[in-house]
């Protein structure tokens, strides 16, 4: 494996300072474009930038005297030049792709930079897996600065994952070249609380100068809210109102608002910048999860800017918030970001700055997209045997093993149900009086089976549930591997028998999604690596991914997005409601509930 870390500034300093001179001819020239400053917030027309050895060399009226006869010359032909797109918060797993192929993906659609948790496959491979995706981050032509995760389990006593990660590992992988940081901090009553493995990771973090990232999950924005933030997390990603944005600058974090396939967070707090007028350099955008549907049909960081701007926030500001807020954030304002001396030569050509076509990506120097196709190689990494087949159910299941015993003699009970929330992360706590029918407690429509199967351990667990908010009818079931954080298996249904079905045809195929209906596969996406990616071209796993939701549509549900929904159904950081292999967990006290009342 060849990984292909970017050269640091001091080994190529007298090239770029002899080319910015006119000692020296640059690499390429770009001409003639609008130079877009998100230093300034300035459009400066008729400008060239001037590249050498991958950076920035020169940026100004006329660069003739950085051009010789063997300079590449690019014409901009007065169409903006404006920094590659950087997403700040984002998991590359959520795309159901390798970092190869989640690059090739992005590329075209302007996207340069992402900072990337891969806390998914450390749920699954630990550390080992951490470094397999560091590893082939770091293999591609654009930049991929991978932060290490930070919680796994996300919450500790709640769920078991196939592996935990401790203080020694933060502490280890923070000596990889490509680790910027630590991820995302989901455990935040453990931070709020003085958590001794808590703190020693932020620790670790902060003693290799690296930032931390946050994750407040919380409607609290008291004590508890000032006791996470002085424990050390520097941004927040989980804010979905104005509120939650104010709050969160105001105490020194950057607000990450986030559009990914399902979270639509930019809308309700972008106000407190269009609005209330608050200084917008604390403000980033982030994707957090991007299916591969969306990454191929609607773009990725140029959809969120886009979005961005369609809410009234001024071009330029939103190009700021995804791209020199970002690299200052991390640090990294000396080599992504901008389009000025000495930083990484990661330029779009666009003719709009409101509807930002992205016609020509530039990264590290080189041409890597025109129009939508990318034009350059993305290498892959050769992902071990052990990265595969891990699945283990430890027994074939039968309908059996999702039965819910009602109490003796009851006709009827009221259960604590899971309630989706359409286009948003939380759940809400609800109570259903459901049926009984032959002893056993049975959905009613509007409310279904939920079980997460327990697949690091082979253990034969099965934890049993309700949930409400999906609308599917007849006999079906979905089952998927991708469940985050912990990614045992997740199966909703209306039929125990099918949900069986979805369950063994994944524990089959070595994870993955599948759809079942009237003892029929109607979908599948396959995802062996993990049970969380397929190293197949984005395309075709988009394509295998919008059979899943037609599937899904065909059985009755209609959200936004669904499959985002069921994936969290198990994130036991997010209130209000969730499942675990231990249970089902109310996240607002952190603790485990029972499915069904007492009966009165």
């Amino acid at each position: 494996m060849e990984q292909t870390t970017f050269p640091s500034w001091p080994a190529v300093a007298p090239r770029l300072i002899a080319v910015a001179a006119g000692r020296e001819a640059a690499d390429t020239v770009i001409t003639g474009g609008i130079w877009v400053n998100v230093h300034t917030r300035e459009t400066l027309p008729d400008h060239s930038v001037a590249i050498a050895a991958g950076r920035i060399a020169f940026v100004g009226p006329d660069a003739s005297h950085c051009t010789g006869p063997d300079t590449q010359i690019i014409e901009a032909n007065d169409r903006y030049m404006i920094p590659g797109l950087c997403d700040g918060h984002m998991h590359i797993e959520s795309g159901m792709l390798t970092p190869a192929e989640f690059a090739r993906a992005v590329i075209p659609h302007g996207t340069t930079s992402m900072f990337t948790d891969p806390h998914e496959i450390a749920n699954v491979l630990g550390l080992d897996g951490v470094r397999m995706m560091h590893d082939e981050a770091l293999m591609q032509p654009v930049n991929i600065f991978t932060q290490m995760p930070s919680c796994a389990p996300s919450a500790p006593g709640l769920e078991t994952t196939g592996y935990e990660i401790s203080p020694e590992d933060v502490a280890e992988a923070m000596t990889w070249p490509g680790i910027i940081g630590l991820g995302e901090m989901m455990n935040f009553p453990g931070v709020s609380n003085a958590d001794p493995k808590m703190l020693a990771e932020i620790a670790a973090t902060q003693t290799a100068g690296k930032t931390v990232g946050g994750h407040y999950a919380s409607p609290d924005l008291g004590p508890a809210f000032a006791a996470y933030v002085a424990g050390g997390p520097a941004d927040d990603h989980e804010g979905t109102c104005e509120a939650d944005a104010i709050a969160r600058v105001r105490q020194g974090m950057r607000s990450m608002m986030r559009l990914g396939s399902a979270w639509y967070d930019v809308e309700s707090q972008i106000t407190a910048v269009t609005e209330k007028g608050l200084d917008p350099r604390n403000f980033i955008l982030c994707t957090d999860d991007c299916h591969s549907g969306t990454l191929v049909n609607d773009g990725h960081m140029n959809r969120v800017v886009r979005h961005a701007i369609a809410c009234g926030c001024d071009p330029l500001i939103a190009l700021q918030m995804a791209t020199i807020n970002t690299a200052t954030h991390f640090g990294l304002e000396r080599e992504i970001g901008s389009i000025t001396p000495g930083r990484r030569a990661d330029v779009i050509l666009t003719s709009s700055l409101t509807d930002l076509p992205i016609e020509t990506v530039i990264a590290r120097g080189q041409i890597v997209a025109e129009n939508g196709s990318i034009t350059v190689d993305c290498p892959h990494f050769d992902w071990p045997d052990s990265a595969r087949g891990t699945v283990h159910l430890g027994h074939e299941l039968g309908a059996v093993d999702f039965e819910i015993k009602a109490p003796e003699g009851a006709n009827s009970v009221r259960a604590n149900v899971i309630g989706v929330v359409e286009n948003q992360a939380p759940t809400k706590a609800l109570k259903a009086d459901l049926p009984v029918r032959e002893g056993l407690v049975e959905g009613d429509g509007e409310t279904c089976q939920i079980a997460l199967v327990e697949r690091h351990r082979a253990t034969g667990g099965v934890t049993n549930a309700f949930v409400s908010g999906f609308g599917y009818q007849g006999r079906m079931a979905m089952a998927s591997t991708v469940a985050h954080d912990s990614h045992h298996m997740i199966v909703v249904g209306t039929d125990r028998a099918q949900m069986a079905l979805a369950a063994n045809r994944l524990a089959e195929v070595g994870g993955g999604i599948t759809i079942w209906r009237d003892g029929e596969e109607l979908a599948l996406v396959e995802l062996p690596i993990a049970g969380l990616m397929s190293d197949s071209p984005a395309t075709d796993v988009a394509a295998k991914a919008e059979q899943m939701v037609a599937a899904m549509q065909s059985c009755g549900c209609d959200l936004n997005n669904a499959y985002m929904q069921h994936s969290l159904l198990a994130l036991v950081v997010i209130p209000e409601l969730r499942i675990s292999d231990l249970g089902l967990i109310d996240v607002r006290t952190f603790e485990k509930i029972d499915l069904l009342d007492p009966l009165e």
